[in-house]
């Protein structure tokens, strides 16, 4: 299929739950668990408990309708906001949210923290944690200077971005672009922690193929040193299985702060 026609996250119909069912469930015919869930998981955990990125304000701008990341913050921020440029990804977050009959089931994903945490009791309350702290679902336009505009949001103390700068950039312009509007989002000495997928190029959800962006650790380092910040941590994992649904080599977390 000619790159050329692959489809934009952000402008056409994008189904947001059925890429869950592809990418972040239980189903182990998809995408490997290892690199969706138990890797950023195991990651995001050791980064909060480290006790270096907490706050008031966590700012969450992520692909598709994903929770499973905010299990990890939820202790750690005493207000969550999460920001979507897609409609249906709002309505499915906001299902599971408001606890409605046929939301998307995370308990896999109680369990794997369970794993990980060894006190699985504490992780039961964890998703309402996480509805009680998740106060704001807004839409953004990223083409806007205030990507909400007209409200105006607290400075945040962390942003947490999963896989949102892989879909909706077209080139590494766009990249640096987000980027810097992530940025301003940020109180002066906040964090930033961005899950992505390196050398990819594109992602299907059911018949449709997605664009993404094809970029490597390399140019990721470099564009948040572009952006003003400084690097704390990269983690890269190689690809766990192969599949023609996506064609990413490896995942990238990394965890950087903004300079004062």
């Amino acid at each position: 299929m000619d790159s050329g026609t692959y489809k934009l996250y952000h402008e056409d119909d994008f189904d947001s739950r059925q890429h869950l069912q592809s990418y972040f469930s239980d189903n182990p015919d998809k995408v490997s668990k290892e690199d969706s869930l138990i890797f950023p998981i195991e990651n995001l955990i050791k980064t909060f408990t480290e006790g270096h990125i907490k706050g008031d304000v966590l700012i969450d701008i992520s692909h598709s309708s994903m929770i499973h990341h905010l299990f990890a913050a939820c202790d750690f921020f005493k207000h969550i906001i999460v920001l979507k440029v897609n409609d249906r990804c709002i309505m499915e977050l906001k299902r599971w949210v408001d606890e409605r009959t046929g939301a998307f089931e995370w308990g896999h994903v109680t369990k794997l923290h369970g794993d990980t945490e060894l006190n699985s009791n504490h992780l039961q309350d964890k998703e309402g944690k996480v509805r009680s702290a998740l106060h704001h679902v807004l839409k953004c336009d990223f083409e806007k200077e205030n990507i909400i505009d007209p409200i105006v949001l607290p400075p945040a103390d962390c942003i947490i971005s999963a896989w949102f700068l892989d879909v909706i950039s077209k080139d590494q312009d766009d990249y640096r672009r987000y980027l810097r509007k992530f940025s301003r989002l940020l109180k002066p000495g906040g964090h930033i922690i961005l899950i992505g997928c390196l050398d990819i190029t594109y992602f299907t959800v059911g018949k449709h193929t997605f664009h993404a962006l094809n970029y490597d650790e390399d140019f990721a380092r470099k564009a948040l040193v572009g952006e003003g910040f400084i690097v704390d941590l990269c983690k890269v994992k190689k690809r766990a299985d192969v599949n023609d649904h996506i064609d990413y080599k490896a995942v990238i977390f990394i965890a950087a702060h903004k300079e004062m």
